[in-house]
């Protein structure tokens, strides 16, 4: 069986520290939207750099957050950690 991996950073996602994320957030109508298997500290960066108005509004696709500087930058860092790796990340935007 071949590994899952992150869409977001393209590490293998291994058995802990992963989340679901909504393409389109459940507080904006995203309760039955597209989800992704990322790794959690993945999903921590999207909603700390995004509000979820804009992420309803802008941010719906894979291939559209990882064109985000923002994530471009993350993705840079985070690609040589364990996939298993997770710290917090500050908030930035509020909702």
């Amino acid at each position: 069986m071949e590994p899952q991996i992150c869409v977001i950073c393209e590490r293998e996602l291994g058995d802990k520290n992963i989340s679901k994320h909504h393409l389109i957030p459940k507080s904006k109508g995203g309760s039955k939207s597209e989800t992704i298997l990322i790794h959690n500290i993945c999903h921590q960066k999207i909603h700390s750099t995004f509000s979820e108005k804009e992420l309803k509004d802008t941010y719906h696709t894979v291939e559209i957050l990882k064109q985000s500087e923002e994530i471009k930058k993350f993705i840079h860092w985070v690609a040589n950690k364990d996939s298993s790796f997770y710290q917090r990340n500050r908030r930035r935007k509020r909702k």
